[in-house]
């Protein structure tokens, strides 16, 4: 990647209580992906009722911490876009579901 607008967007934001969804799109000027072992979390993810981030704005990937997802390329995404929903251990958190394990 050269540009920040090259960067993939957040395409879609399903978790309801994060304080940068509104109406499912991504207000964060960016997110971080995160997360362990078979786990990619949004480390962006704030479970606040007050919404922020910026009025109008497509949210892009910032930064991704798993190095073992296929997309990652030098700790930046290089899918197109991502997905972001609940996690598989705890519905109310935010995990990039986009994120495919490297074989």
């Amino acid at each position: 990647m050269s540009t920040l607008m090259e960067m993939p967007e957040v395409a879609e934001c399903s978790v309801e209580g994060c304080g940068y969804n509104h109406d499912h799109g991504c207000h964060a000027g960016a997110i971080t992906v995160a997360g362990h072992t078979g786990d990619a979390a949004c480390a962006t993810f704030i479970p606040l009722s007050t919404k922020g981030g910026l009025e109008k704005v497509i949210a892009h990937v910032g930064a991704c911490q798993r190095g073992d997802c296929r997309f990652n390329h030098d700790l930046e995404c290089g899918a197109s876009s991502i997905r972001v929903g609940a996690g598989p251990d705890d519905p109310s958190h935010a995990d990039c579901l986009t994120y495919t394990a490297t074989r």
